[in-house]
């Protein structure tokens, strides 16, 4: 039965440490990775490269349910491959985000990833990154956290981490789609982003990620009784 394998479910906006996080965490406790994120973002990059418009509901669900997509956990950065193609730097840009937040807020795209990001519950455990993770994807999850920042902390996060990968950003373009992507995110029909009700809230707007790790590792001891 795959709900007697553990998960933490770590939820919150974009930019706001999550991938970090859960990457420390799945190579703490050895368990596999879960980029919910990224599924998003290959599916909206996807529908962009075949000429599908973001807001076309079938075409969408459609592609969802039939996306060639593959995680290559091989090398130390997980790579996110799109019909065999390395997609990993393309997702990750600006209107990549933008543009999976709104495929996101589609109730058929959400109803055909479900599953999908269900079969990645494998032993000896998950650790799941996302915006509805402990809501609504692994609802009996042990562990559920949720990490929170300031819009300014995180368009400073983002802006630091495409330059470190030498992709031009502006940061006032930053800021505006993380605006955007937060009411979009927080206020959308279905899924919407917010803790579930049992779930630790860290704000790390003022903390290093050791500092987050470090909270969470003690509530995790807790919860799983380490």
């Amino acid at each position: 039965m795959t709900n007697n394998i553990p998960v933490i479910a770590v939820d919150g906006p974009s930019g706001v440490g999550k991938g970090t996080l859960c990457q420390a965490l799945a190579n703490h406790f050895n368990w596999h990775l879960l980029d919910s994120g990224a599924i998003y973002r290959v599916l909206a990059l996807s529908a962009l490269q075949k000429n599908i418009a973001l807001d076309d509901t079938k075409q969408l669900a459609t592609l969802a349910l039939s996306l060639p997509l593959m995680f290559d956990s091989n090398s130390d950065d997980v790579k996110v491959l799109l019909d065999g193609v390395d997609v990993s730097r393309e997702i990750r840009t600006e209107e990549a985000g933008g543009a999976a937040s709104k495929v996101a807020s589609i109730n058929e795209v959400r109803v055909a990833l479900l599953q999908r990001q269900r079969d990645f519950r494998q032993l000896p455990g998950l650790v799941a990154d996302g915006r509805d993770m402990g809501t609504v994807v692994f609802t009996d999850a042990p562990v559920k956290i949720f990490l929170d920042a300031s819009a300014q902390s995180r368009a400073e996060r983002r802006m630091k981490q495409l330059q470190d990968k030498q992709i031009h950003a502006k940061f006032g373009e930053i800021l505006q789609e993380i605006t955007a992507r937060d009411e979009r995110d927080r206020n959308r029909a279905v899924a919407p982003l917010k803790p579930a009700a049992d779930a630790l809230i860290i704000d790390t707007t003022s903390l290093s990620i050791q500092d987050v790790f470090n909270q969470s590792i003690m509530h995790i001891k807790e919860k799983l009784a380490l």
